[in-house]
């Protein structure tokens, strides 16, 4: 199962609660049309989180300075293996520039509690409040056809 990324940059309010999310609306491949955080394979010899960085900077234009695992998210679709990953999720806090559209992507910043849960993937609905709320976590999740969630398993650590 190959592994890929997940990067989400973040905002804190005074109380050093998550108040700003950053998603970025996937313009082409897999995903598209939906809202997501940036990321994507990680190639040979990289590691994953250099491959996180790599990916927030092809896609939005950041350079990130200092990443924080969050999840590790595994993703099985039986009618297709070929798309089955396992997804290192990161929130990062500081970076450098301003999130700029791509021919990949095109960044939004969302207050917390207003996040497009109906035009992303279904499972984040899940798990990425979890998150959002300071838990850490593992999850396994099982896709049919249609992006439709068959089962889920949700463990925090």
């Amino acid at each position: 199962m190959r592994d890929a990324t997940l990067v989400f940059l973040i905002k804190r309010n005074e109380a050093q609660r998550i108040e700003d999310i950053c998603l970025a609306m996937k313009k082409r491949g897999f995903g598209v049309n939906r809202w997501n955080g940036v990321g994507g394979k990680v190639t040979e010899g990289e590691s994953i989180e250099e491959a996180a960085k790599r990916e927030a900077d092809e896609e939005i234009g950041v350079t990130l300075d200092k990443i924080s695992k969050v999840a590790k998210l595994e993703f099985i679709f039986p009618h297709n293996s070929s798309w089955d990953q396992v997804v290192h999720v990161y929130f990062a806090e500081e970076w450098s520039g301003e999130p700029t559209e791509s021919e990949e992507m095109r960044p939004e910043w969302f207050k917390v509690g207003a996040i497009p849960f109906s035009e992303m993937w279904p499972d984040d609905i899940f798990w990425l409040p979890k998150t959002l709320e300071g838990k850490l976590l593992e999850a396994r999740f099982k896709f049919g056809e249609g992006d439709v969630v068959l089962g889920q398993e949700i463990k925090i650590i």
